[in-house]
């Protein structure tokens, strides 16, 4: 048996990434439940792991099939799985049996992850399920600050170009004693996403001595 290391979590973040663009390319979760298909979702998770396994860290087969629980053909199925298919499929999901709604297709959920995939690496991802997910996280660990500047920011474009595009939403807020709009000034840009956005606020305050 392949012993594969436990993932870290710049992986599973990308997965995530990878995951939640893939919901997207569906339609989002409402069109999921409109199409009775919620149950795609497993299916879609294993395949985005796979993805980015293979394509971030170059693992084989056996060794995605080891840790993601599948077969190493299933594996195999859905690194070559067509996206052009996969999205023609998609287009045509109210044609789809009853039996096919159930459980998405390996070649589909492959071709949806690939191209979910490119899309994320290219920066063409969907702000708003990120920030949604980012605002959950937030407010689990306790970031009062973040969760706060989540909120301020929501219905911002990504990616954000300049501090121009989001300073004055955030110009009464505190993180962590500093003014937010001093910190947005000095982190780099462009920010990408949410998740981009509270990573490059964290290390601005590593830097200022502030944990």
């Amino acid at each position: 048996m392949v012993i594969l290391q436990p993932v870290n979590v710049d992986v599973e973040t990308l997965v995530l990434r990878v995951f939640l663009k893939s919901i997207d390319l569906i339609g989002g979760l409402q069109k999921l439940a409109e199409y009775k298909t919620l149950t795609w979702l497993p299916s879609l998770a294993r395949a985005s792991f796979a993805v980015v396994l293979r394509e971030e860290y170059l693992k084989t087969e056996e060794e995605i099939a080891d840790f993601v629980g599948l077969t190493k053909q299933t594996v195999r199925n859905i690194l070559r799985a067509d996206p052009n298919l996969a999205i023609e499929k998609i287009k045509r999901i109210e044609e789809l049996t009853e039996e096919e709604k159930k459980e998405l297709k390996v070649h589909t959920a492959g071709g949806l992850a690939k191209l979910a995939y490119k899309l994320v690496k290219e920066g063409h991802e969907e702000s708003k399920l990120l920030l949604e997910y980012a605002g959950i996280v937030a407010t689990a660990l306790d970031i009062p600050w973040a969760y706060l500047l989540l909120k301020r920011i929501k219905g911002t474009d990504f990616p954000i170009n300049s501090k121009d595009d989001i300073i004055q939403k955030v110009a009464d807020i505190k993180i962590k004693g500093r003014d937010a709009s001093e910190v947005l000034a000095e982190i780099e840009y462009p920010v990408k996403n949410p998740a981009e956005l509270l990573h490059k606020i964290k290390e601005n305050l590593k830097m200022h001595g502030v944990e």
